[in-house]
């Protein structure tokens, strides 16, 4: 019997061993893009059409549905998490932290750059990733891969050539995101072993512990009394969009961490990269705010060329990470 399985094993095709694994990769990666995608559009109807004044108050109110939606299906058992006890919070450290500080540092930066700028300067979150995986992680890749994040980069850098306005705070600020926003994707994946918090817990319990300081800083910078004094509350389709909106939020969290979880930090920074560019590409065709320049463009094909060599690279196996195993969702009969 264990003969003929071996055989029946070896007429297999190495490449259908591999899809199992490779689907979970492929799916989360394209659910990470469409929810960040999609954020960006309600995000910018509400903040520019309905011209709303909070952007932090729209954030907690995703961490709240975030919290009210995970919470909820634990109590239906529809998924797992521990409970809580004093061990939670050395255990999720330093991930609160790290998102106040990518909070305060991103808004800063916004601020004080032009959106081209930012946009070049953002991208080094990706090569620091990269070294924050090789050094916390222990993970190696390949120079291919090095190369490929090296062209987005460079792509960046092209993109924004005709305007590199220097703005000392500005940088400081932005690199100071970078550096949180990368160490955030690390320690979220770090975080995620199923036999500690699992995805779901490092979700609800770095919401619960985000949301208090997050709304601090929402009182401090009288973000709160300017949402509370807007005057679209009454308007039913303003609602909607902000309820679609928080409720984009948590799917934004949960497909971060499961891109995260079956991929790496590196490749959910390379799927946002590649986001940023098609939105882009979106609007030379749509919107009418796009100023097409020769250096934009070229630097934007070179950006994107970059990134589907690092999805090329990554789905034909040459960044091939152990497939991690899901113990949230097994059966407790067959754990023991």
């Amino acid at each position: 019997m264990t003969a003929g399985r071996q055989a029946e094993g070896a007429d297999l095709d190495p490449a259908s061993t591999r899809l199992p694994s490779r689907l979970p990769k492929l799916l989360s990666a394209l659910f990470y893009g469409t929810c960040s995608f999609l954020i960006v559009l309600v995000n910018k109807a509400l903040l520019t059409t309905y011209r709303f004044p909070s952007p932090i108050f729209l954030g907690i109110g995703q961490m709240a549905v975030t919290i009210m939606i995970l919470y909820v299906s634990k109590l239906n058992k529809l998924i797992h998490f521990p409970d809580f006890d004093k061990k939670i919070p050395v255990k999720l450290f330093p991930l609160p932290l790290l998102y106040v500080g990518n909070h305060i540092s991103g808004l800063s930066s916004t601020s004080k750059l032009s959106l081209p700028m930012f946009t070049v300067l953002r991208k080094f979150t990706i090569p620091l990733t990269l070294l924050l995986e090789t050094i916390i992680l222990g993970k190696q890749y390949s120079l291919s891969i090095i190369v490929s994040v090296s062209t987005i980069v460079l792509g960046a850098f092209i993109a924004a050539g005709s305007d590199l306005a220097f703005n000392l705070e500005g940088y400081i600020f932005v690199f100071l995101n970078d550096i949180f926003t990368a160490a955030n994707g690390v320690y979220t994946k770090q975080k995620m072993d199923p036999k500690e918090l699992g995805k779901y817990g490092v979700l609800f319990y770095n919401a619960c512990f985000m949301i208090i300081p997050t709304l601090i800083i929402s009182v401090s910078t009288g973000d709160l009394q300017q949402a509370t004094e807007f005057n679209e509350w009454k308007n039913v389709l303003f609602i909607i969009q902000f309820l679609l909106s928080c409720f984009l939020g948590f799917l934004l969290m949960y497909s971060t961490v499961l891109c995260s979880f079956y991929n790496s930090a590196l490749t959910t920074a390379v799927v946002g990269a590649i986001k940023n560019v098609s939105i882009a590409y979106i609007g030379m065709l749509v919107g009418g705010d796009y100023i097409f320049s020769m250096l934009n463009f070229v630097g934007l094909n070179i950006c994107m060329a970059g990134g589907l060599r690092y999805s090329f690279l990554t789905l034909s196996g040459q960044l091939n990470p152990k497939q991690p195993v899901d113990e949230e969702n097994i059966p407790q009969a067959l754990k023991s």
